[in-house]
């Protein structure tokens, strides 16, 4: 009890204390709202956005908010959703979000419906996908809202929904367990920057430190725009030589390599995410080594995924350079036919001999996309 009131007094104490404006690296912001709580209950907090501006998140608008308001890990889980989706703007997209990783995401295929890229994007790993927040790059539907609804979600944003969807995600009776649902309306998704050449019109990005000194760094953005843009891997050393990556890949192989690209953006690292079909398969995330990431992520396929697909002649995406090769020989081994990284390693040449010898397509990322958020 005594520890309860204790949290309750602090709160108190320091909700709504949070100043108007604060200035950061030259940038004025505005305080949008204060948040339910931090990264957890103890932790007030609040949000704010620069000045004047009113930014595809922070001029959100709360259509069906839950008993509370939005807490931190929504609002990150929420940016992090946006920012895969904003990757597909010719194709409905679904990002299904879980403290600050996907834990599914899918775009959608020639014929599919909005309904279906959510299945696809849920059942990547149905059970972390419980009490996610979900993000759609077009307006929601009708029949996309009633699957929705059929299980606990915490946040669903989009650029718009039918009305009829909203009369789903507002029917409590019916819905029992998601009536607490927040239903969240986001600016163009098309503002957001995406690529390294949108840098001048990016926010920093700001990281506080243990004893509050702050790093400021530019905004994690890729190069990497369409399949055109993916390069065979090549590399040379006094070892093997000179070596090309030789094995064929599709144009569908490539699509998809480009989605797991754009995902792997807005996952911890060390990530790797296995895509197939405008699927992720599996996502591996926040491990201390490469290996580790993709062994996580064969183990999750098989434990978690509840789809349709399988990582067979799937592709996978790593967020940085394969020091070895065995990072490549896992993959391969569990089916991934087609790989993209960055360059770096001294052992390059070895890594691209390995990955012809195992039938797998090897291509070379322009940058590293470590996420430490």
């Amino acid at each position: 009890m005594a520890t309860e009131l204790s949290r309750s007094s602090y709160l108190e104490k320091n909700v709504g204390s949070f100043p108007e404006t604060i200035d950061v690296a030259g940038v004025k912001y505005e305080k949008v709202d204060d948040l339910r709580y931090g990264t957890n209950p103890h932790q007030p907090a609040a949000y704010y956005r620069p000045a004047g501006v009113t930014g595809v998140i922070g001029g959100m608008k709360i259509l069906k908010n839950g008993k509370n308001g939005l807490s931190q890990t929504n609002l990150e889980d929420i940016s992090g959703a946006l920012n895969i989706v904003k990757f597909c703007p010719d194709a409905p997209a679904c990002a299904v979000m879980k403290h600050v990783n996907p834990s599914g995401a899918a775009v959608g295929c020639p014929g599919e419906t909005l309904k279906q890229v959510y299945i696809k994007a849920r059942d990547a790993d149905a059970r972390a996908a419980f009490g996610s927040v979900i993000a759609f790059n077009v307006k929601v539907d009708v029949e996309t809202a009633e699957e929705i609804m059929s299980t606990f979600v915490e946040c669903v944003v989009a650029p718009a929904f039918d009305d009829e969807a909203l009369a789903v995600f507002n029917d409590s009776e019916r819905f029992k367990l998601n009536k607490h649902v927040r239903i969240i309306q986001c600016g163009d998704i098309a503002a957001l920057p995406k690529y390294c050449s949108d840098a001048a019109d990016a926010v920093d990005t700001v990281k506080v430190l243990a004893d509050g000194s702050l790093i400021v760094a530019a905004p994690l953005l890729t190069s990497l725009r369409t399949v055109a843009d993916l390069k065979p891997a090549c590399g040379e050393n006094s070892r093997c030589g000179k070596q090309v990556s030789n094995v064929p890949c599709s144009e569908d192989m490539k699509r998809d390599l480009l989605f797991s690209w754009h995902v792997n953006l807005s996952v911890r690292s060390n990530g790797v995410v296995i895509v197939s079909n405008g699927q992720t398969l599996s996502v591996g995330t926040g491990e201390q080594d490469r290996v580790g990431a993709i062994e996580q992520a064969v183990v999750k396929f098989k434990e978690k995924y509840t789809g349709n697909g399988t990582l067979e002649n799937s592709v996978m995406s790593s967020d940085g350079f394969f020091p070895f090769e065995d990072g490549v020989e896992v993959a391969a081994a569990a089916g991934v036919k087609a790989i993209i990284a960055p360059a770096g390693s001294l052992r390059d040449a070895d890594v691209i001999k390995r990955a012809n010898e195992l039938g797998v397509a090897l291509f070379h990322a322009p940058e590293r996309i470590f996420s430490h958020h």
